[in-house]
């Protein structure tokens, strides 16, 4: 009896390779997790080749655009490398000249400022006086009495400072070389990401993929150092008005810290209140410079900085709060203030090259849904055929 060939069914395959894409899915999230858990302690340790990675490709992408338009006068190219390099160390020692020294200068009324504010808590606390006499009944009542207090004497801050010196500047010039080599070998690296691609398509994703980091990183930075310079300006101008000392130390450290999103604007809080209460003759009034301080941020955070921005830079605030935590956990302060940029690289990146689908996965979903890539086609205008 003959036999009946078996029929074709379209749906068949994609049935039997969803396994094999479920188990695919599998082993990228799964390596991505041991990546992402593994990368702080590889990152950590070596921190004296890492962080100046990092940190001289932050300020490449950042420095590119004024080392390319100082080449477009005239400049040669080492030359314009150097100058780009050199404007941002002149503003980075500017921006510690203005801010250091007369915080260095306020250390030294740091006692007077505790004692005075201990006398503001002390006034306010004989207002609540019923609160103290409830607080020791209870005390009575449960029977609690105060232990025995044992303090480990530690290094001091002289010593913590020596210790860390020379890892720092050793760090620092790392970063500052590889940063003009950098900026320097740029136009050869775009030839040979460009040149030495196998297709046409690929060329082009790789075009833009480097422009739209280079643009969305550089604008954003540009932007925010803009918007925070005149943060900086009606901070320093407020506290010239409330008659508060150095105000243009509190100007530079308002910059300073509002380029760090949420934990920054709250220190600035913070440290006006400490100093407000410190200085002030009421508690209400020591209350006045970080409450003027919030309204001005308010308004920044939520007219001024998405007007300006826009949506193309929009970030969820849970992935910058993530970011700065990770990258503060590897790298301390200096992970914080590159916390940001990095996202808004590897953002950048992804959108290019494919957007896991985390949610979908944990549902039974591939990880990847297509290839990623993006449209071959040049960005050109379309001629009237009719």
């Amino acid at each position: 009896m003959a036999t009946v060939p078996p029929v074709n069914d379209p749906e068949q395959a994609p049935q039997e390779a969803l396994p094999i894409t479920r188990l695919l899915s599998t082993m990228v999230f799964l390596l991505g997790l041991a990546l992402f858990l593994g990368l702080p302690f590889v990152f950590s340790v070596g921190s004296v080749v890492f962080l100046p990675l990092v940190s001289a490709i932050i300020l490449t992408i950042v420095l590119s655009p004024l080392a390319d338009r100082l080449i477009r006068v005239g400049l040669p190219n080492v030359i314009a490398s150097a100058l780009s390099l050199l404007a941002a160390i002149v503003a980075v020692v500017l921006a510690i000249l203005v801010i250091v020294q007369p915080a260095y200068d306020m250390v030294d009324q740091a006692p007077r400022l505790i004692a005075r504010i201990g006398e503001q808590f002390t006034t306010l606390r004989g207002s609540f006086g019923w609160i103290a006499d409830i607080d020791r009944q209870l005390a009575r009542i449960t029977g609690n009495a105060s232990g025995a207090q044992v303090i480990v004497a530690g290094p001091s801050v002289l010593e913590q400072v020596a210790v860390a010196t020379p890892s720092v500047l050793i760090e620092i010039f790392l970063t500052l070389l590889m940063t003009y080599f950098m900026i320097e070998a740029r136009i050869r690296m775009k030839r040979r990401l460009l040149l030495d691609r196998h297709s046409f398509g690929a060329s082009l994703r790789a075009a833009r993929v480097m422009r739209d980091v280079q643009e969305r990183v550089a604008s954003y930075i540009i932007t925010v150092a803009q918007i925070n310079f005149g943060v900086g300006v009606l901070v320093a101008l407020g506290a010239w008005g409330l008659g508060l000392t150095a105000p243009v130390m509190w100007g530079g450290l308002a910059m300073a810290l509002n380029f760090l999103p949420y934990i920054g604007p709250l220190t600035m809080v913070g440290l006006l209140t400490l100093v407000g209460l410190g200085t002030a003759d009421t508690f209400l009034l020591g209350l006045i410079p970080p409450l003027l301080f919030l309204g001005l941020h308010a308004v920044e955070a939520n007219v001024v900085t998405p007007a300006l921005l826009g949506a193309r830079f929009t970030v969820n605030p849970v992935m910058i709060l993530l970011s700065i935590s990770y990258f503060s956990w590897i790298w301390g302060v200096v992970g914080a203030l590159l916390s940001v940029p990095i996202l808004l690289t590897l953002t950048a990146l992804v959108e290019h090259l494919g957007k896991p689908n985390i949610v979908g996965f944990l549902f039974g979903e591939p990880l990847f849904d297509g290839d990623g890539r993006v449209d071959d086609t040049i960005d050109e205008p379309v001629a009237n055929t009719t």
